[in-house]
């Protein structure tokens, strides 16, 4: 299973499904759609929906899923 780890400007992370390149274009897709829009994922594990402000994010990188 691909997943990405963001890291926000504040220092929290969130792991999610998929790969950097589709966690890139939902968080540009977001960033172009105007400033209050948010790029949806699923959390790793529990699958939970997560919304994140483009702006707020500092960093993408592939997630060491097998800790």
């Amino acid at each position: 299973m691909s997943s990405v780890e963001i890291r926000l400007l504040n220092g929290d992370t969130h792991t999610i499904e998929g790969t950097v390149e589709e966690a890139e274009k939902k968080l540009s897709d977001a960033a172009r759609s105007g400033q209050s829009r948010l790029a949806w994922f699923g959390e790793l594990g529990s699958g939970t929906s997560i919304g994140i402000n483009p702006a707020h994010v500092a960093s993408l990188r592939i997630s060491d899923t097998s800790r």
